[in-house]
Formats: structure tokens, sequence, C-alpha cells
């Protein structure tokens, strides 16, 4: 094993599991990451909880008293879900004290059949953050139009928030922005912003994944030079992007007042292409104050081969944009790709919730008492 995650701490890059399960809670298998393996957060998603209730008995106990009592199916996942995260938060809580609230975070998100509709959102932000009832989490909200004011009202009210869902620049802008302005209300309504925090998680292997498939569509000596380059190039402008609004005058008002830095997440690292080494989108987006939420695989890989040098983002911005205006030439449109990924994420979580609706009810059917 190689010291590469100590390494990546080192440069400035939280480590964060992108993973979570009732097992690797009760286990130990958690703590033991953040012991060993220099993980100081976890994210969650629709999916990883469809797959984490739809595989053994780690939830039957709760479940047959969730049946007992003849809850929704919803009412069961919120029950469900919020435990797994509450228990995790509380052992990733020494972290959180020893960073000062900055890692040993754990994420939650809201209903994504609600991603557009603002006011469902802030709703439904207000609700899970009442559930968990930890200072260690964050809400995760996704990137779509109508997120992006419930974001703004959900930071107001002093929720600390993860954006999820984020593919373009543009919108990344639009996500900054949201989050200055919740803060700015959050202080004229005289909240402590010391204890407000925020990732902006930016999506990465997926934006090869679809810029890929049109290269291979295109299939000239030109467009296979540009495989698998837009997602690392898209990333490093948005770190670039981050740089700009975190040292302008709005930013400067807000520091005064100890305001928290909404810090980039690289989410979706885990790589799709078995051509390309399996630590990729870690090595290549090494820079300070940045989180990389990994899948176990990715972690492991990392720790067992990883090759860490240094920051790998400031100082290319130009090659990155070349790179994206060299697809544009070829007739691959940034803002189709991007607006692709945008509705296909959105329709991926909201197919898993589904899917964890039906299996949770499944369950609950198996262990429900019988009559009499």
């Amino acid at each position: 094993m190689t010291d590469a995650l100590k390494r990546l701490s080192d440069e400035g890059v939280a480590i964060w599991l992108d993973d979570l399960s009732r097992k690797r809670i009760t286990s130990g298998n958690l703590a033991e990451l953040i012991d060993q393996q220099h993980v100081v957060g976890v994210t969650t998603n629709p999916s990883i909880f469809q797959k984490a209730i739809s595989q053994g008995d780690g939830y039957d106990t709760q479940l047959t008293d969730l049946a007992a009592r003849k809850v929704t199916v919803e009412e069961a996942i919120r029950m469900i879900t919020t435990a797994d995260v509450r228990d995790a938060a509380d052992i990733l809580r020494p972290v959180f004290d020893a960073t000062d609230g900055q890692d040993g975070r754990v994420s939650i998100e809201v209903d994504p059949r609600l991603a557009h509709n603002t006011r469902a959102t802030v709703a439904e932000a207000k609700q899970l953050a009442w559930l968990v009832d930890r200072p260690n989490a964050l809400i995760k909200i996704p990137a779509t139009k109508a997120g992006l004011p419930a974001i703004t009202e959900t930071i107001a009210r002093g929720i600390s928030v993860n954006v999820t869902l984020i593919f373009s620049l543009e919108r990344y802008r639009e996500v900054m922005a949201a989050y200055l302005e919740g803060l700015e209300k959050a202080k004229a309504a005289g909240l402590d912003l010391s204890k407000i925090h925020s990732v902006a998680s930016f999506f990465v292997s997926r934006v090869d994944t679809e810029t890929d498939k049109r290269l291979d569509a295109i299939g000239t000596d030109e467009a296979k030079a540009l495989k698998s380059k837009a997602a690392v190039a898209n990333a490093r402008l948005a770190y670039q992007a981050y740089e700009e609004v975190f040292s302008s005058d709005r930013w400067a008002a807000l520091d005064k007042a100890h305001a928290n830095k909404q810090r980039p997440l690289w989410a979706s690292t885990g790589v799709k292409d078995p051509s390309l080494k399996d630590t990729m989108y870690v090595e290549e987006l090494v820079a300070p104050n940045t989180v990389n939420t990994m899948p176990e695989a990715t972690l492991e890989a990392t720790a067992d081969h990883g090759t860490i040098s240094g920051d790998k983002v400031r100082g290319t911005y130009e090659q990155a944009q070349a790179d994206l205006d060299a697809l544009e030439k070829l007739g691959i449109s940034y803002d189709d790709v991007v607006q692709v990924l945008e509705d296909e994420g959105v329709e991926k979580f909201e197919a898993s919730w589904n899917d964890l609706l039906k299996s949770t009810e499944a369950e609950l059917k198996r262990l429900a008492p019988s009559e009499g």
C-alpha cells in the first residue's frame, strides 16, 4: 500500500466515501476507514440507499417495527435513511469537531421527485435537517433551475447544504451565487455564518462517458485524440470559477462575517472506461480546499497504487479551455452535453428512488405481522 491517501489529504483534498449502509456502520468498517484510510466524510444518494436496503438483512429489525406500526413506505424510507445518516454523523463527530465543522460531514438527499419544485425542496430540506438533528449533516439539493432558489432559502435558514448534480460551468456559477445570496440573507437575519457550510458537487466521469460516446461516433483521429479529456478539463475550469468567486468583493464582505467558502466537491470519480487508469479522476484533480468523494473501489485503488504529485489544477486553465474548444470545433456541443447529463442525473435518481420505494414496500410486506 502506498500512502497516497495521506498525501492527498496533505494537499488539501478531503477524502469522503461515496457509500453508506447499516452494515458499514455496525461492523465498524466506517470507523476503520476514518481511522486508517483518511476518510473524513460520507455522501449518500438514492442509489446507495436502494442498494443497501435491498441487500442482506441489516434492516430487518427496524423494518419489522415499521411494518408493525403500518407506516407508509415513504415514512419507512425516511426513518431508515435518517437513522443511518444520524449514526454515521455520530461516528464522524470527532472529525467534525477537530476540523471546526469543515469535515466529518454526512450528506442526505431530498426526495429527487421534488427536483423541479422549489418550495417542496425547501420544506423537505427543513424536515430532513430536523429528523437527522446533527450539526454535521449536509442536505443534498440538486442544482436544477428550481433547486437554485431552494439552495438560497435553505442556506438562509442556517441549514448546511451539499449541492448535487452540477455538470456545467454556467450552472456552477449560479450555484455559488445562490450560496452567497443565502449567506447574505442569513447574515441579515443575525445568524452565525461560521456555522453554515456547503460543498458544490461537480460531477466528473459522466462528462467523459457522454462526450466519448459522441467522439466514438465521429471516429476520426482528431476525435480519438480528444477522448477522456472533457471531464478533467471541465472540472479544472470549475476550480478556476471557484477561485474567481471566492476572491471577489462580494465574498470579501461575507468573509469578514466569518462565512465559509463553498468547497468544490468532485463527484462521480469512479472511472467508467476500463482503458483508463482507475485513479485518474483522483490524481488529475488535486487542488487545495476541495473534496473528492469516492466509491470504495476508487478509495482502495488510490491507496494501493495512486500517484499523488501535487496540485494538478491551478495553472492548467488555458489547456482545459483549449480541450473544450476543440470538442466544439468537432461539433460536440458543450451546452447540449451538460443539459443531457443534468436531465439524465435527475431521472436516474428518480428511478433509484422508485426502486427504493418498491424494495422497501416488499420488505415491509414480507415482515408484516400476521393478523390476529
